[in-house]
This record gives C-alpha cells, sequence and structure tokens, in this order.
C-alpha cells in the first residue's frame, strides 16, 4: 500500500491568503458533528471546481438515505480507501447519528463481523462489493432493495463513489486531519 504523505502537498489555503471569491465560498461550510476545515480549505484552491462539487456533497450528506446508514457507508469506504481524514470525520459525524464505537470498531472487520444486523452487514457489503469490483451484486442488492425504494437505491453507489473520489484526493493532497479528529486507532 502507498504510504500517505504525512505533511499537506498542497497546504490549506491560509484566512491571509483568501480573496474574495475564496472567503465567499468558504463562508457558512458545517459540516454535521465534525470540524473540517482542512478539506475545505485545501479544495476551495480550484475555486471553480469547488463551487461545483460542494453541493453535490451537500446533497448526499442531506440524501435520501438514513443518516446511520450513510454513515456506514461511507465508514466503510474511508477504511477501504485507507483515508484516515475522512474516517476521522466520519466517526464523528457517525456518533451523533448512532454509531457507536463498537459499531465503528466492527466497521473495520467488515460485514461478516460479528454482531451486524442483516442489513447493516449488507450495506458494508455494498460498500466493499463497489470497493472491489464496482457493482452490488444481485444477492446484495436484493437485501437493500428490500428495504429501500429507487432514490435510496441509486444513492447508494453514488455515495460510495463520492467518498472513493473524496478519499482519493485527500490521500493524494496529503490532507492532515484537525486536532481532535480521530484517527484509525482512536
Amino acid at each position: 500500500m502507498t504510504e500517505r504523505p504525512s505533511t499537506p502537498r498542497i497546504p490549506p489555503l491560509a484566512p491571509e491568503e483568501q480573496d474574495d471569491e475564496a472567503r465567499e465560498l468558504l463562508a457558512g461550510i458545517a459540516v454535521e458533528g465534525a470540524t473540517a476545515s482542512d478539506i475545505f480549505a485545501t479544495l476551495v484552491r480550484h475555486p471553480g471546481l469547488f463551487r461545483r462539487w460542494l453541493p453535490f456533497g451537500g446533497k448526499l450528506l442531506a440524501g435520501k438515505l438514513p443518516a446511520r446508514d450513510r454513515e456506514l457507508l461511507i465508514l466503510r469506504t474511508g477504511w477501504r480507501c485507507r483515508a484516515e481524514y475522512e474516517w476521522g470525520q466520519h466517526v464523528l459525524i457517525g456518533r451523533e447519528v448512532g454509531i457507536d464505537p463498537a459499531d465503528v470498531e466492527r466497521i473495520k472487520e467488515g460485514p461478516d463481523a460479528d454482531g451486524w444486523a442483516d442489513f447493516d452487514a449488507a450495506l458494508l457489503r455494498a460498500a466493499d462489493e463497489l470497493h472491489d469490483d464496482g457493482c452490488i451484486t444481485d444477492d446484495t442488492w436484493t437485501v437493500l432493495a428490500g428495504r429501500y425504494d429507487e432514490r435510496q437505491l441509486i444513492e447508494v453507489p453514488m455515495v460510495v463513489g463520492h467518498y472513493h473520489l473524496v478519499s482519493f484526493t485527500l490521500n493524494s493532497l496529503g490532507v492532515q486531519r484537525e486536532p481532535g479528529v480521530p484517527g484509525f486507532d482512536g
């Protein structure tokens, strides 16, 4: 596995470096249950992309999936991508939506770990299948379709795909966790 940068390859845009456009784009950004300033202050260095990406990510965070289910998908994706920044931010968000510490540890073990309800295991399995093969299997799809409507089913691969994009970007740019954001071992 490729070593993750221990320092930013592209540093967050410092407040004194921000122009009016950057300040406008960064104004009022809040992530439920987390402090995620470095991701935004880094990505705002590409204002056109940032302006388009932010609403899409925001839509997925406020989409049709139940918040706990969404966070299980995101956490498993962050774990599989070895994206410690994304993992830590969503551990904090996950706590706010009912993911307890035992669940967080089990997410690392995957869908076959003892203690998962069948549907939770199917969510983790969907994230793994998308990560490994780019497609949810029929068996996993059937479990998800037993509870989710069409919009929710569409969101499952969109959430996993989006958080692959975010994880790949954070890993490659070397975005570092803010103080108080847990890592893989905390």
